[in-house]
């Protein structure tokens, strides 16, 4: 059974990259090891030479409000998440998709960079930060050796299913950010899965609203349905039929028929079929709406027991 050479603790982001840069790509980072640790032993991934432990790195441990935006660190676990007052607050639906990610050992453990990182375009923390319009900092050293930080949209780092823009033996996920609540905004997330709670979901969707000044009207919409495609998924068309239209009953199920035209749903041997996942779009967007509406005219967040 293979084992790696080396283990390494880094200290900070730039030991992290100074690390990973020795092995010239025969290391890789870990935090959680939830997922890497389980495509290591099963051959899924070539076996790098050393591992990189990024668990005490305090700057990917942040979790706070910065300006108008709120900072998420890629080491911060899913039970962090869950049980952030700011992000119940602010962020509703990426509380509500960290807290169905298996089951307490895993978000004990698992981080939200490592979600990301993983690349699935079904992943729970994942399609909430889609919906949440947030931007990823990804850092790599320049080829005189110093330090690049850059932000990008979250959409941009994903090439596959499983296969990422950022390459974990030579880049490092710092962090997350995106648009700190606004006043008549809320967001949602709601899934489907098979019953053994540790398995990928069928079918997940969150979204983010901002309604008019009254209230009864859609000013800004975000929704990210997955899977629906190779990557995680912007439904842009269904978000355009609400943008404007009033908060009704009709204009939901106009935009769940956009949502459908768009999306590439298709059949899983293990998990559904296309037109069981079509039937669950209709389900679930009925469920989440409602209910970033209600957030976005009471101000309420989420209420975890």
């Amino acid at each position: 059974m293979w084992r790696w050479e080396a283990y390494h603790l880094a200290s900070s982001v730039e030991e992290t990259l100074e690390l990973l840069a020795a092995y010239d790509g025969q290391a890789t980072v870990i935090a959680g090891g939830t997922d890497l640790m389980i495509d290591l032993e099963s051959g899924e991934i070539p076996p790098p030479r050393a591992l990189v432990d990024i668990t005490r790195v305090p700057e990917l441990q942040i979790l706070e409000r910065a300006g108008e935006h709120i900072l998420v660190g890629a080491g911060v676990t899913h039970t962090r998440i869950v049980e952030s007052p700011l992000l119940q607050a602010e962020a509703p639906c990426l509380v509500e998709a960290c807290r169905v990610i298996g089951g307490p050992q895993v978000r004990n453990m698992g981080t939200l960079g490592g979600n990301v990182a993983h690349a699935l375009p079904a992943a729970d923390g994942t399609v909430a930060l889609v919906a949440l319009g947030a931007e990823a900092q990804v850092a790599r050293r320049t080829a005189e050796g110093a330090v690049e930080r850059t932000w990008v949209p979250i959409t941009e780092l994903f090439l596959g299913p499983g296969r990422s823009a950022v390459d974990s033996r030579r880049e490092l996920i710092v962090a997350f950010r995106f648009p700190a609540r606004r006043p008549l905004e809320g967001s949602a997330f709601d899934r489907v899965m098979r019953p053994q709670g540790v398995a990928l979901p069928i079918l997940g969707v969150a979204a983010r609203v901002q309604l008019t000044p009254d209230g009864q009207r859609f000013a800004r919409v975000h929704l990210c349905i997955g899977p629906a495609g190779p990557v995680p998924f912007r439904a842009r068309q269904a978000e355009a039929v609400l943008t404007g239209q009033p908060v009704t009953d009709d204009t939901i199920e106009q935009a769940i028929a956009a949502a459908l035209a768009e999306a590439r749903l298709r059949t899983s041997k293990y998990r559904a079929t296309r037109e069981y996942r079509q039937e669950m779009v209709r389900v679930l967007l009925r469920r989440v709406f409602p209910k970033t509406v209600e957030r976005a005219r009471t101000g309420k967040g989420v209420i975890v027991p």
